[in-house]
């Protein structure tokens, strides 16, 4: 049993399209997958995520939670909610989006593949309280993991054809891994382990 959690302001902002979003019950997600915006600000990762990649569903990219380098937490879309953030998990996860501009914006160019902005205290404080909350809120969550754990697909690089880069390398190097897992009761899902 964990004990009472502190107040924790979140800003619910639902994205346009989280009505069209497939619905799901809570106890079907198991997973946290950690991400980072890998871009320079909330507000862009706001249009990023308003965007609709998706006709046939009139939806787009987002995770559920979004966490702003002050610590700011934004919720976009509703756990009861499928979004879509990392490809082959989506039903039984929820998406935890950091701020950070990662390797914006030459994502995929092999001379750019360093991901050298550092996490703020600020922003991982908030981040083990949205965690601790949510596994109290939702007894069934058990797993977290990075989405690079998670989507190991090589692409061609953007700046040279020959060569291949991870299409997906969020949260990063300077993810703070040992601190989060010290304080929130939920095991790393290792990817020789990961189902789909």
């Amino acid at each position: 049993m964990l004990p009472d959690l502190p107040l924790l302001p979140i800003h619910i902002d639902p994205l346009p399209y989280e009505a069209r979003l497939d619905a799901r019950p809570r106890e079907q997600v198991d997973l946290v997958v950690m991400h980072c915006t890998e871009l320079p600000d909330l507000a862009m990762a706001r249009r990023f995520g308003e965007e609709v990649l998706y006709q046939a569903s009139g939806t787009g990219n987002s995770g559920h939670y979004y966490v702003d380098r002050d610590g700011s937490v934004h919720q976009y879309v509703s756990v009861e909610r499928v979004a879509h953030h990392t490809r082959g998990y989506n039903p039984r996860s929820i998406g935890i989006e950091l701020v950070n501009r990662g390797r914006y914006p030459d994502w995929l160019a092999a001379g750019h593949q360093t991901m050298d902005e550092a996490y703020p205290a600020a922003q991982i404080l908030a981040l083990i309280a949205l965690l601790q909350r949510l596994r109290t809120e939702n007894p069934s969550l058990q797993l977290i993991a990075g989405h690079e754990d998670l989507d190991t697909t090589e692409v061609e690089a953007s700046d040279d054809p020959s060569l291949k880069v991870r299409r997906k390398r969020d949260p990063g190097p300077r993810f703070p891994w040992d601190e989060v897992l010290q304080a929130v009761p939920l095991k790393r899902l290792q990817p020789e382990t990961s189902l789909p």
